[in-house]
């Protein structure tokens, strides 16, 4: 009979352990397979499971110590049972030791943490790994402290070796393992003590009078530190740990025959829930290795998985990383050959991979090279989970294909297993499909607060319902997948500007690429903000000036385009590796880096680097051959670098703008300071079609004769398109500009689309230059500009988008070209048609609003658009004295004018040196563009449309739902397809600039190839 229907006739708890009662049920059971204990049995506790596995006679943990990867030791699941048993009567015999009282554990070999932690299971203790500490002395004290403090003066199990780490002041009631087993030498306790198939003697009598609770009492607590060192305790139940290792097993069906390979301290929940206990519960024998030695010599992962035949691991993003570099290289070396593999990874079906963002172009690499060696196409695994969600609770079944075919840069996280439900809310709603917000989850497997910490817990479950806000920002997509944007907390502040640590990870590992070991990007202070730092590892010592040189241009440009900002970059010296705060995942502490910074501790490695590079870059100065051969491009270099506030040693006379990161503002700030330097008035369409020093220094020339007698009123010609990108193989994109005329807006979300492998190109208005004039209607906008893409782009397919206005105008386009299109190709009507059109948080119907801006409107909403005005300071100017004459929008132009210069930031319209005749000017484009839509009547249709939303503005909709319901979702009428609906972060002004533009471009990015385009 399976034991899985004799489990709910157990003895119901409390009861002893006893071994006349596992012997009536196990006597003829060393022939059968393990079966699962019942997860629905509402008292199970974990010493049920070690207790049946012990029984079965079947099961190995496989350790291999540390330096050593070749000769392991192992041991049988009942000597773990028989060892742990007999500690656990030495701990309750210790003075201080307290039924259901914590018992700290710090231990740094696999099979000490395994048994004692059993041992303290055993003898009805709360088990609590330690994490490994800080090499930085009053980092640790502190945290030993904290620890002390926490758990009320605990017992602490350690190792003689690691005494001297508790100096300081603290409780903890320390005793070594060594003189708790003074009879038994180090190669005795890790040895035999019951050959298998035989319980040991007297078991029954020394622990018949421990009575044991499972359900929902504690089962373990489990550490999470903060910044300062502070440890926080998860408090994990016996019903908790049980429903996860019952979901995680019931996500991919696993054979049995496979053994598990954990490699990562047993401190962290992944490797003591997903591997330990998942392996025991199903029966699995285990594998453990030791992080050092499997993180510097990647191979030996593979060669552990191959020996082993293992079926489940972990590997984080970092890791898959340098297994891929490492993989490729003995490819390489062995002369790999599809009938002679180097590994068998066939038994390998899942590499569960968390703890950061997974870089979907690794996720790829690394699926290859697992396959190329028998694993499943799909072994990658990535998922969300924390611990207090007892590890991964949801997973990504699907990793790569799906990700790379959706265009996302990071790997969604997937669907939830059975114990856990996840949303994601905005404020006190519920976010749509796509829609940015706060993650929460709670279910079975999640924990119900902190060890002796009431505001922690409190803060975690604010809605006081049961759902646990994890503090991550994330959305769910619309086939129902889990896509993490980054911790919330997780933000570099710059001017302002809050910008998301994981969207600068996403760069940098794709600009990169294996160019260095290891990176960490962590805020610092300078001057009156934060400014990004980055550190890393490089690939190897000694670290060559040119080495650095490459990366700090490649990081820089990453961060440039990101954030308009240069980072503080340096490398780390060999000798400062064990400084790291590095995780048991090997995951980099970002507050705990940036705090180690603060206090000096990289000072030495900041500063030889920099010699370094100031060297070098001194040396190639002399040497390059891409001299300055004018002092107009000298000039011009260092108007470049003083507007984006960076060196001109890394600005060469032919590196173009928009790859240093210039930003639409950036563009204007540069104007402004041409403007001031040499006297003129430079059309911004100059800058943009001149984007380097060699470029811009002969269009100035010929265009200004000299700075005394500037030609200021010389005709512009007019040409609609701007390119961001002339090349590519995929479907060129064309985007629209909004309302302002203006694309200066596309700049940053441009350069975040520059490795799509796509040509991108702009409209802009006519008029903003002297002797244009402006568009007299919609028909002749649309006529010029499908005139322009036919011009460029003589055949389809076409893709689209506007934003704002612009997602009008884009609509007539593609119309436009889909009749083109049809009407060249007879019989094949759409041949060569727009397969991609996107509205950038515009409805269809807009005259109404059209109506509502006069030119005083236009010219307060340009304000905004351009930062000079607060969305609260455009709100009360507009309602001002809505029907009366003395409001703002009865105003004549020149006073309007007057109260909006005096109200702007004057600092940043001097920097932009937009004056009064510069802002009126520009008002005149806008009016004159809103004007000809106010009897506009959207009609016919296109074959499909891609709606993004962000908030609406304030009066345009009660709420964003609203927004997407009665207004946005009106694109039905006129889309022969239902329109495909895309939540954006932001607001209507901002949901493509600084803070929101990298997540956009994902998104966009990944409509375009679902579009197949």
């Amino acid at each position: 009979m399976p034991l899985l229907n004799l489990l709910p006739s157990w003895p119901t708890r409390p009861r002893a352990l006893s071994t006349h009662w596992l012997s009536s049920i196990f006597g003829s059971y060393s022939v059968m397979k393990p079966s699962l204990p019942n997860p629905e049995s509402g008292d199970l506790c974990l010493q049920d499971i070690l207790r049946t596995r012990a029984a079965s006679g079947k099961g190995a943990i496989v350790c291999y110590p540390l330096g050593d990867t070749s000769v392991p030791r192992q041991f049988s699941y009942l000597e773990l049972y028989t060892q742990a048993s007999h500690y656990s009567q030495i701990l309750r015999a210790l003075p201080g030791f307290a039924d259901e009282q914590p018992v700290l554990l710090h231990l740094d070999e696999h099979w000490d943490t395994i048994v004692w932690f059993w041992a303290v299971l055993f003898a009805n203790g709360l088990p609590v790994l330690s994490s490994p500490f800080s090499n930085v002395d009053d980092h640790r004290r502190q945290h030993i402290q904290g620890l002390s403090n926490l758990l009320q003066s605990p017992i602490c199990i350690t190792t003689s070796r690691l005494l001297d780490l508790f100096d300081g002041s603290h409780t903890l009631q320390l005793h070594t393992i060594e003189s708790l087993c003074p009879d038994s030498s180090q190669s005795d306790r890790h040895g035999p003590i019951q050959g298998p198939g035989n319980l040991p003697s007297g078991l029954e009598s020394q622990t018949g009078s421990i009575s044991y609770k499972g359900g929902r009492s504690l089962a373990m607590l489990m550490l999470t530190s903060g910044s300062t060192g502070n440890a926080k305790a998860v408090r994990l139940t016996h019903k908790q740990v049980v429903a996860a290792v019952a979901g995680k097993a019931s996500v991919r069906p696993l054979r049995c025959d496979g053994p598990f390979l954990n490699w990562i301290g047993l401190d962290h929940v992944a490797s003591l829930v997903e591997i330990h206990i998942q392996a025991l519960w199903l029966g699995a024998d285990q594998v453990h290795a030791c992080a050092a030695d499997v993180v510097s010599s990647p191979s030996v992962f593979l060669d552990l998985l191959s020996r082993h035949r293992a079926c489940r691991t972990f590997a984080p993003n970092f890791f898959l990383g340098r297994l891929v570099s490492a993989g490729s290289a003995a490819l390489d070396d062995l002369g790999w050959v599809v009938d002679d593999r180097a590994w068998d990874l066939s038994s390998l079906q899942v590499v569960a991979s968390g703890g950061e963002a997974n870089n979907v172009e690794t996720c790829v690499a690394a699926s290859k090279l697992f396959e190329k060696f028998g694993a499943r196409r799909d072994v990658v695994t990535p998922g969300f989970g924390m611990t207090e969600t007892c590890a991964g609770a949801i997973f990504n079944l699907a990793c790569p294909d799906y990700d790379a075919e959706r265009g996302y840069a990071v790997a969604c996280l997937g669907k939830c297993m059975k114990g856990i439900e996840m949303r994601v809310v905005v404020g006190a709603s519920l976010a749509v499909a796509d829609e940015p917000g706060d993650l929460e989850v709670r279910g079975g497997v999640v924990f119900d607060g902190y060890y002796r910490n009431p505001r922690a817990t409190a803060d975690a479950f604010p809605s006081h319902d049961g759902w646990f806000r994890t503090g991550d920002q994330a959305y769910i997509n619309s086939d129902g997948n889990l896509c993490l944007i980054g911790r919330k907390r997780e933000v570099i502040n710059i001017n302002g500007i809050k910008i998301a640590v994981v969207d600068i990870d996403s760069l940098l590992d794709r600009a990169l690429g294996d160019r260095v070991s290891r990176f960490v990007v962590f805020p610092s202070r300078a001057a009156h903000t934060e400014q990004i730092t980055i550190s890393y590892v490089p690939k190897g010592w000694p670290h060559t000036a040119k080495e650095m040189a490459e990366v700090e241009e490649l990081a820089a440009q990453a961060c440039i385009t990101s954030v308009s900002a240069h980072p503080l970059i340096f490398s780390l010296r060999e000798s400062s590796l064990p400084l790291l705060p590095t995780s048991a995942l090997g995951k980099i502490s970002r507050a705990k880096m940036s705090s180690l910074f603060e206090a000096g501790l990289f000072n030495e490695d900041l500063i030889l680097h920099m010699q370094c590079l100031d060297a070098y870059k001194k040396e190639n100065q002399r040497t390059s051959s891409m001299v300055v051969a004018t002092k107009a491009e000298a000039l011009l270099i260092d108007d470049f670098a003083k507007t984006l506030g960076t060196s001109p040693d890394m600005i060469g006379p032919e590196t173009q703008v928009f790859e240093l990161g210039f930003t639409s503002m950036d563009l204007i700030r540069l104007k402004r300071r041409i403007d001031t330097r040499l006297g003129i008035t430079v059309p911004v369409i100059t800058l943009i079609r001149n984007p380097t020093a060699r470029l811009l220094a002969v269009a100035l020339d010929s265009k200004f004769h000299s700075a005394d007698q500037p030609e200021q009123t010389e005709t512009v010609d007019y040409d609609p398109v701007v390119t961001f990108k002339s090349s590519g193989t995929k479907t060129p994109l064309w985007l629209i500009h909004p309302g302002v005329g203006e694309v200066l807006v596309f700049v940053g979300l441009a350069q975040h689309l520059a490795d799509d492998d796509r040509p991108i190109y702009a409209l802009r208005a006519r008029g903003f230059e002297p002797g244009q004039t402006r568009f007299s209607c919609i028909t002749e906008a649309v006529d010029t500009y499908v005139h322009a893409i036919q011009q460029r782009q003589p055949q389809g397919p076409y893709a689209l988008a506007g934003y704002s206005y612009g997602a009008m105008l884009a609509f007539e386009t593609a119309k436009r070209l889909d009749a083109a299109a049809a009407a060249a190709e007879t019989g094949a009507a759409g041949n060569g048609a727009v397969r991609f059109l996107g509205s950038f948080n515009l409805p269809p119907h807009i005259k109404t609003r059209m109506r509502q801006l006069s030119w005083n409107m236009c010219l307060l909403h340009l304000t905004q658009f351009l930062g000079l005005t607060t969305e609260d300071a455009v709100e009360a100017m507009e309602h001002e004295h809505e029907h009366e004459r003395s409001g703002f929008r009865a105003a004549s132009h020149s006073d309007a004018l007057a109260r909006v210069v005096a109200a702007a930031d004057s600092v940043r319209t001097e920097e932009l040196g937009l004056d009064g005749a510069a802002l009126a000017r520009w008002a005149d484009v806008a009016y004159g563009l809103q004007s000809m839509a106010a009897e506009y009547e959207p009609a016919g249709s296109v074959g499909g449309i891609d709606v993004f939303h962000a908030a609406p503005l304030k009066g345009a909709a009660a709420s964003r739902e609203a927004w997407v319901r009665e207004h946005l979702g009106r694109w039905r009428d006129f889309s022969g397809t239902e329109p495909r609906v895309h939540a954006v972060g932001g607001a209507h002004y901002t949901l493509i600039g600084p803070e929101h533009v990298v997540g956009f471009a994902a998104t966009l990015r990944a409509a375009l190839a679902a579009r197949g385009i």
